[in-house]
């Protein structure tokens, strides 16, 4: 039975890129380039809530690390450290190999060194805390939408929904669709470079991860502002294809979790340039609305002009 510090070394342990000192000793030497503030998050994944136990090893490898990555984008930060902790119920080298080679798969796509962390045993247990940068002043955080703002969407939001209510067995999926949704479920790609090139143009911005409404609300809490959401110009379509109940696309478009897609607050004066970036990153970017006065205030306007509170809003873990 290898130990802790052998399954390390065997499967943990690589040059950095630019770390000065990086796992093997007690703590890790990190130098940031000038002018730049670190920008730190940390998410954890416990099997049977975030993943089930049998999820194929190097898919959760790298979301582990992806969905870590996805915060930075959101603050327009560059990943540059990871720090990874393991609870694990044995010793599976097979398993730890497969798990590590989609984490740093995910960590090569972003330059990323893994600079510490730590095992142990016990449930299955996935913990990350990621380290970035970005130039003093330039963090987009989540107040600072101001009522006017269009709101906008990265991507297709609700396939990782979907993708997980087709392995619950709650909807059919055409062969292609189930593949698609499943793998935007298991393998979610950060929007890094949406992340930094938003920088002079988002007013505010988070993650999609516990569902769209639920997390625009807590860009209106922070914001001070209320909003509305236009149905018609969510991206209904591409789910709608895939064969699903259109009532099951709706609600998992817009109260799914899973996307990490980024949503975000832009002066109109911005719409052209945003639509451009759209094209140069090859990434669809849907304005589904507006930003407005009614201080935490959340409605849907239905494609007959009526407005409504939505009912159902996204994932709360103790709820």
């Amino acid at each position: 039975m290898p130990s802790e510090f052998d399954l390390i070394r065997r499967h943990f342990t690589r040059p950095a890129r630019h770390t000065e000192l990086a796992v093997g000793d007690d703590a890790a030497l990190l130098a940031p380039r000038p002018g730049m503030r670190l920008a730190v998050s940390t998410d954890m994944l416990v099997a049977g809530t975030h993943f089930f136990a049998d999820t194929n090893p190097e898919g959760l490898g790298w979301k582990t690390l992806a969905v870590n990555v996805s915060d930075l984008a959101a603050m327009g930060a560059e990943p540059r450290w990871a720090f990874l902790a393991l609870a694990l119920p044995q010793a599976d080298e097979a398993w730890i190999a497969a798990f590590a080679r989609g984490f740093f798969a995910c960590a090569d796509a972003f330059a990323i060194d893994l600079a510490g962390g730590d095992t142990t045993r016990g449930p299955l247990t996935l913990s990350v805390t990621i380290v970035g940068e970005v130039p003093a002043g330039a963090a987009i955080t989540r107040g600072g939408a101001r009522a006017g703002d269009d709101l906008w969407i990265s991507g297709q939001p609700g396939r990782a929904a979907l993708g997980l209510a087709a392995l619950r067995g709650e909807t059919g999926l055409d062969a292609i669709h189930h593949a698609e949704f499943v793998n935007a479920l298991q393998r979610p790609q950060p929007r890094v470079a949406l992340g930094l090139a938003l920088r002079s143009l988002a007013s505010a911005m988070l993650d999609v991860s516990d569902g769209l409404l639920g997390d625009l609300r807590h860009l209106l809490e922070c914001s001070g502002t209320g909003a509305i959401v236009e149905v018609g110009a969510l991206p209904l379509a591409a789910l709608a294809a895939s064969g699903a109940d259109p009532a099951l696309c709706r609600r998992c478009l817009l109260a799914g979790g899973d996307d990490y897609e980024l949503l975000f607050a832009a002066a109109p004066r911005h719409r052209a340039e945003i639509d451009a970036l759209s094209a140069r990153l090859d990434l669809p970017l849907h304005r589904i609305g507006e930003f407005t006065p009614a201080r935490e205030r959340l409605l849907l306007r239905e494609a007959d002009g009526g407005l409504a509170t939505p009912a159902a809003c996204g994932y709360d873990h103790f709820a």
